[in-house]
């Protein structure tokens, strides 16, 4: 069975001080042993002594003069002398290498002990970040949120590595988020393609059968045949954003003038008592597109500034480049702004503050912000009302790269 994470960062970095610590420490205890000064110098010193009793025995000291066996003498009594010391100074030499051999092995004893400690203590720095890690990659397999991003200890490159990861684990969270959106929008774009058709078929018999009627209607039938017919209308109306919520652009792309385009708008999709305020920079690009979505999608955007604001007042325009490829348009009005239970959701089908409203008509800007590779967004007016910002970089081409505009 294979040791954990920690207990193999432990028993490397062990190993790694334990391993020349006991090399050195035999090492240090062999050479004191085989080389000794005193061991040595003791054993010339008796060989000396056994020579010089041999010399004394072996010299007949009658024969010698006084002065003669008197030096003989005063050498004995020297080499006696220095027989003792060197006795001493062995006894001295064998304690003295003893304590120093405790010392070194005590000094050894330490740095082992440290090297556990501090194994020990690196092993947690590296594997409690690298434990950490493993188990949000486990949150991010199982879509869970991370945990709250707190204090750690430990090296900076794990907390880059953090970082790294909870901005990887954000992507996946919108990245799938899109791949779930888009997929439902796939889905109700044909049911509403479908719902279209359908609606479609009956309309046209319903509106010739009222229209006939009409001509031959008493009085008491001719505010029924009204009802009808407005509610025809309705239902038409109906329809037709059905079929334009579940039609994609057609053609091929083109370049758009997204200043003459909302020029072009600011005077025919506004009412009499608005105006339109349209700021352009000179620096902004063209982008490819379709003209005929695009122009839905901003004519859309400016009824809803005009009935929100009441038929009366005036919408700012400014557009301006995005990058060297894309565009920016803001629109702001200074109506009574979006209702906060609905901010989150206001771009999805069915949902509006209009009375009488289909919900169908910011998703479908929506639908089409994105076909051109865009995105959509809702912000505050300052001083009331709403500002939609819409960044355009170009409709995807069938690869999926972004097509580029010219300026």
């Amino acid at each position: 069975m294979a040791l954990p994470f920690r207990q193999r960062i432990l028993l490397a970095l062990v190993l790694v001080g334990v391993i020349p610590t006991s090399i050195a420490l035999i090492g240090w205890v062999l050479a004191v042993r085989g080389n000794n000064p005193a061991t040595a110098t003791r054993a010339a010193v008796e060989q000396l002594s056994v020579t010089g009793r041999d010399l004394a025995q072996t010299v007949d000291s009658t024969r010698l003069s006084p002065a003669e066996r008197k030096a003989l003498s005063s050498h004995l009594r020297e080499l006696n002398r220095t027989l003792s010391r060197m006795q001493r100074a062995e006894a001295y030499a064998r304690y003295y290498y003893a304590g120093l051999t405790a010392a070194v092995l005590a000094l050894g004893l330490l740095v082992l002990y440290l090297s556990v400690r501090v194994g020990g203590y690196l092993s947690r720095q590296l594997s409690r970040p690298i434990d950490e890690l493993v188990g949000w990659t486990s949150h991010i397999l199982r879509e869970d949120p991370l945990p709250p991003d707190e204090p750690q200890r430990g090296a900076p490159e794990f907390a880059a590595l953090r970082r790294a990861l909870r901005e990887m684990a954000s992507g996946l969270a919108q990245a799938r988020a899109r791949q779930v959106e888009a997929a439902r929008l796939r889905t109700f774009r044909e049911v509403a393609r479908q719902v279209a058709h359908e609606m479609k078929n009956p309309l046209t018999p319903i509106r010739f059968a009222v229209a006939q009627l009409s001509r031959s209607a008493t009085a008491v039938q001719k505010e029924p045949l009204e009802v009808l017919t407005a509610e025809a209308g309705r239902l038409e109306a109906l329809a037709r954003e059905f079929t334009e919520f579940g039609r994609l652009p057609e053609g091929p792309a083109a370049e758009v003038d997204l200043g003459e385009l909302l020029a072009e708008l600011g005077q025919t999709s506004l009412p009499p008592g608005m105006e339109s305020k349209l700021s352009v920079q000179l620096s902004t690009p063209r982008i490819v597109g379709h003209y005929e979505p695009l122009r839905r999608a901003f004519s859309n955007l400016l009824r809803n500034a005009a009935e929100a604001c009441g038929g009366s007042g005036t919408v700012e325009l400014e557009v301006g480049p995005l990058n060297a490829r894309g565009a920016r348009v803001v629109m702001r009005d200074h109506g009574p702004g979006v209702p906060l239970e609905i901010r989150d959701r206001l771009f999805e089908p069915y949902v509006t503050a209009k009375a009488g409203g289909t919900g169908l008509g910011l998703a479908l800007v929506r639908q089409t912000i994105e076909d051109h590779g865009g995105t959509i967004r809702l912000e505050d007016t300052p001083g009331g009302g709403a500002t939609f910002v819409v960044e355009l970089a170009g409709r995807k081409t069938e690869d999926g790269r972004r097509e580029r505009g010219t300026a």
